[in-house]
């Protein structure tokens, strides 16, 4: 080491520490557990913006409508990942910086716990006086026979759950001067419990690691996919066909089966008050190269299908309306979905007709009551059934934006560009359709005929592989977090004399002070060796 002079005083200069010393600085530093602590906790703070801002993947048209809405910190939050946080890279950085963490903490440990358990187990102490608890059996068996029954009460286990967990056993034979100084023999045998709290702590952050790696896989490969089926109509398992549908990096929606789904009825049943009270999404499934099968997809029991399943999210009533222009053509025909407002299934609609054969283009904005009743100038539900259905319309003309490029929610119109059909009176035309009805618009625009009323189930798939990789990870982890809060270092020894009529065997443990089963497991031990049920069996019956 060299040395430098200040102020005549020799002082030892300290070496550099150059790139590989400060490379080993900082992998210590990442491998601590408490920089592993940090880091989990800058995970858990770096999570909270992924649910409460508006992402990218999982909702793009609120996402852009935020920055639109936001003309400063909007553009900001994107620039910075916000609204993308799971893909961002500062996100990655903390996730792989924490596993990192971990494997580097838990490697060392591991080799250290591994040499421990294969290291010898210490002798008994030479006098076992100062150690509680403390006590003292005598049998009429030999001293060998009587350490084996300790032996086998302490360990009853076999195979390698009880090499991991149960006692670790030494016995050892020693010579010893006896109280009248003559030379003697005895058996001494340790037991020891000390590993099995490092091995569950092990467990936890192993496990821990297992479910960051479920997780990143599960980001890579899951995929979800939201789609509306009317009753009589049949989805098609394709990204083209779902309303809204997302996945992960790694997997590929070319991959996806193209198994099909027929949803035959829809079963809703409410209460004479109108409370819900069963679900039912009545489908037949075909499958490449495997035959129909009919199946019930009801609330939280799922149609399981190509390693996904199927949710049954939400329902509702989806009008047939047929829509004819001024020259007698059907420019429209088909069912429309209204989406339930409340809980009496009050619902909303709305329907674009373009391609008009001649005129403006034109669009209709419904309520749907299917259990009308007229109040004066109003009219509500009084059930979510459809005892008498009735729409009321609002109808538009002018551009309804479909050739812009841009794209519109279904469930909206765009009015900027509209203007309301009036009446004689010159106020905008409100018209109500029953079931079977069709109405005529003014100014010559056609007619509009309300048809059937069928059903719709609005249907979530989701697929993640890694899901019961993380359910085995994390009750691994939760079983092993267990064993390291609740398991104890323990350690027992009996020392039994040789050589005389009577063997007398002596014994004493030690165990932290919150150990509260070390003074019974002592005490079984000594009983095994002569035969006595113990104290606490004897209490129990």
């Amino acid at each position: 080491m060299a040395r430098v002079k200040i102020d005549n005083y020799a002082v030892a200069a300290a070496p550099r520490l150059g790139v590989r010393g400060w490379l080993r600085w900082m992998w210590r530093q990442v491998t601590s557990m408490r920089v592993a602590l940090i880091l989990l906790l800058l995970l858990a703070l770096a999570a909270i913006p992924g649910s409460v801002l508006p992402q990218w993947p999982q909702n793009a048209g609120d996402t852009k409508a935020f920055i639109d809405n936001n003309p400063f910190i909007g553009p900001l939050l994107d620039k910075t990942g916000f609204l993308d946080v799971f893909g961002s890279a500062w996100f990655t950085a903390i996730y792989v910086l924490l596993f990192l963490s971990l494997i580097g903490c838990i490697i060392p440990r591991a080799i250290a716990h591994y040499r421990a358990m294969r290291a010898p187990v210490p002798p008994v102490p030479s006098s076992l006086a100062r150690y509680e608890p403390s006590g003292a059996e005598q049998t009429d068996v030999d001293a060998a026979t009587a350490i084996e029954r300790a032996r086998l009460e302490l360990r009853p286990r076999s195979g390698w759950l009880g090499a991991l967990t149960g006692y670790r056993v030494r016995v050892d034979e020693r010579s010893v001067k006896t109280s009248e100084g003559k030379q003697g023999r005895e058996l001494a045998m340790t037991a020891d419990l000390g590993h099995v709290r490092e091995f569950g702590n092990l467990v936890f952050h192993i496990s821990l690691v297992f479910v960051l790696i479920a997780v990143g896989a599960g980001t890579l490969f899951t995929y979800r996919g939201q789609a509306i089926i009317v009753e009589g109509r049949t989805f098609t398992n394709a990204a083209v066909a779902y309303d809204t549908f997302s996945h992960g990096t790694g997997f590929d929606p070319a991959n996806l089966e193209p198994f099909t789904v027929r949803l035959d009825s829809l079963d809703a049943v409410f209460e004479v008050d109108g409370r819900p009270k069963t679900f039912t999404a009545n489908v037949t499934l075909q499958e490449p190269g495997k035959d129909k099968v009919d199946a019930a997809v009801q609330v939280n029991r799922p149609l399981q299908v190509d390693g996904a399943k199927m949710y049954l999210q939400g329902n509702g009533y989806a009008p047939v309306l047929t829509y004819t222009d001024a020259d007698g053509n059907i420019a429209f025909e088909g069912p429309v979905v209204f989406l339930p407002q409340d809980g009496v299934y009050t619902s909303t609609g709305v329907v674009k007709v373009p391609d008009v054969t001649s005129g403006p283009q034109v669009g209709f904005e419904g309520t749907l009551l299917p259990s009308a009743v007229v109040q004066g100038d109003d009219a509500i539900s009084v059930h979510p059934d459809p005892s008498n259905p009735v729409i009321y319309f609002r109808a538009f003309t002018g551009d309804l934006g479909l050739d812009s490029g841009v794209p519109q929610n279904v469930y909206l119109l765009d009015e900027s560009e509209l203007s309301p059909v009036r009446g004689d009176d010159g106020d905008p035309v409100v018209f109500a359709l029953a079931l079977g009805q069709t109405a005529t618009l003014p100014d010559g625009l056609g007619t509009l005929s309300f048809d059937e009323l069928p059903r719709f189930a609005a249907m979530d798939l989701r697929a993640d592989p890694s899901l019961p990789w993380l359910l085995a990870a994390s009750i691994s982890m939760l079983l092993g977090l267990a064993v390291s809060l609740f398991a104890t270092r323990r350690r027992i020894w009996l020392v039994a004399t040789m050589d005389t009529r009577t063997t007398v065997v002596r014994g004493a443990a030690l165990a932290p002070t919150h150990d509260g089963g070390v003074e019974a497991a002592l005490d079984r031990a000594l009983a095994a060796t002569s035969g006595r049920v113990p104290d606490d069996v004897e209490d129990d019956e």
